[in-house]
């Protein structure tokens, strides 16, 4: 079946989505995230603003300035990571497996009934293997080299999790990682839909982080941008009057994306939506007059899926939860959309930004969204901080959602979004 669903999709049998191309459907997802270990678990968390963010326990915090971070918890335990593969990969690695392995069961697709060249693996990272890394180090300067393990050559490397994914899955087809911060997660999912272009039917995407370890956390202090605050309801604040800075969390989420022919060809039960559009940009020089990044990659976006502003029912703000950064990310919206134009939400100051996972899990909750017709919450929004004139979505509420847009941005200037939508045919 396999080989005859890729003939008829070389032979231009699928059903096409805008610009001519075959759409990219979502056919399964896996969310590892603080307030849910599973996918069902964290959506009615997050649904019930059941917050995951609590106190860092990881390690002796006494040192740094933060006390919060949202830690996943009962995943990537002997369970479900076995001993032979948990002693050579770093928890962000083994959050991805998990993750991966979960996806393809939900789009009931078993590998090993599929070509192992028609399939890629395509995930963002930002931090890598940090933990393990350091571990390693310390080894290195505390016993001697010959105290370093194997694995470390391996380990921390950013693109151990697509690496461990197509081994453990047999996919080797086209694969890659992308780099871009809180951005990266949405570029994987861009470059996933080129893949299936040419290079593959399926394939892995989107990005888990565990950027908690005492270096990675170090790198997030150095920033400037963490919050302080001590209680995990109002620590990190999005879009509020008294945002400062947001809380550290890891996890994230990993999707099976398919052509549409395909999909349909192997019969498979269901799917959450359409990668509809994608677009990537750079923020311009300080002072410039050119039009902001993340506008632009809003306009982009919308255009590369053929849609205009009305069409959009919710968007999936980055939320940084810094003034300066909110209010830029705020105006970005209100130019396209205008004032209070569209409900607009932040369901991740429940768990944190979990970097490279941050924006595939708000992409996961966008295709959940659709799939139930509901509006995700930002309960730890209290007052709107002035010049953000957006209808923040502040208690979880029923609404029909037939396409969402998200966005991130990554450090330094990376911009991203992407437009999701329901299947045609499908009920809202």
């Amino acid at each position: 079946m396999a080989a005859g669903a890729k003939a008829a999709a070389r032979a231009g049998a699928g059903v096409a989505g805008a610009g001519g191309r075959s759409r990219t459907v979502f056919s399964g997802l896996a969310v590892t995230a603080p307030n849910g270990s599973t996918t069902e678990r964290f959506w009615a968390a997050t649904l019930a603003g059941v917050s995951g963010i609590r106190p860092l326990d990881r390690f002796d915090d006494s040192g740094y300035p933060v006390r919060l971070a949202g830690q996943v918890r009962d995943v990537a335990g002997p369970e479900q990571i076995e001993s032979r593969l948990a002693v050579q990969t770093d928890r962000w690695t083994q959050l991805g497996l998990v993750a991966a392995e979960r996806a393809l069961a939900d789009a009931e697709l078993d590998p090993a009934e599929l070509d192992p060249y028609d399939m890629s693996v395509i995930t963002a990272t930002s931090s890598g293997g940090n933990e393990f890394g350091q571990r390693e180090i310390q080894k290195l300067w505390s016993k001697g080299p010959r105290f370093v393990g194997p694995y470390q050559s391996i380990a921390w490397f950013y693109a151990a999790t697509t690496g461990q994914i197509s081994i453990r899955h047999g996919m080797k087809g086209a694969c890659g990682v992308l780099v871009g911060e809180q951005a990266g997660g949405l570029d994987a999912l861009g470059q996933a839909r080129r893949a299936l272009v040419d290079d593959a039917s399926v394939v892995i995407s989107g990005g888990t982080d565990a950027p908690l370890g005492p270096y990675a956390l170090a790198c997030h202090v150095s920033a400037g941008q963490l919050s302080r605050g001590t209680d995990p309801a109002s620590a990190y604040r999005p879009f509020d009057a008294e945002a400062a800075g947001y809380v550290p969390g890891e996890g994230g989420a990993i999707f099976v994306v398919e052509r549409e022919d395909v999909w349909r060809a192997r019969g498979a039960g269901h799917g959450y939506g359409e990668l509809a559009g994608y677009a990537a940009t750079f923020d311009p020089p300080p002072g410039s007059r050119r039009e902001p990044g993340l506008r632009r990659a809003i306009r982009l976006a919308m255009a590369d899926a053929g849609v205009s502003p009305d069409a959009i029912d919710v968007v999936f703000a980055d939320g940084l939860g810094l003034p300066a950064a909110d209010l830029a990310e705020a105006e970005a919206i209100s130019a396209v959309f205008g004032p209070y134009g569209v409900p607009v939400t932040v369901p991740k100051c429940l768990v944190g930004r979990l970097q490279s996972g941050g924006a595939p899990l708000d992409v996961a909750m966008a295709l959940l969204a659709i799939r139930d017709s509901v509006l995700p919450g930002t309960p730890a929004l209290s007052v709107l901080a002035p010049g953000c004139d957006l209808d923040v979505v502040r208690e979880t509420r029923p609404a029909p959602v037939r396409t969402a847009l998200v966005l991130a941005r990554g450090y330094e200037g990376f911009n991203a979004a992407v437009v999701v939508r329901a299947l045609p045919g499908d009920r809202p």
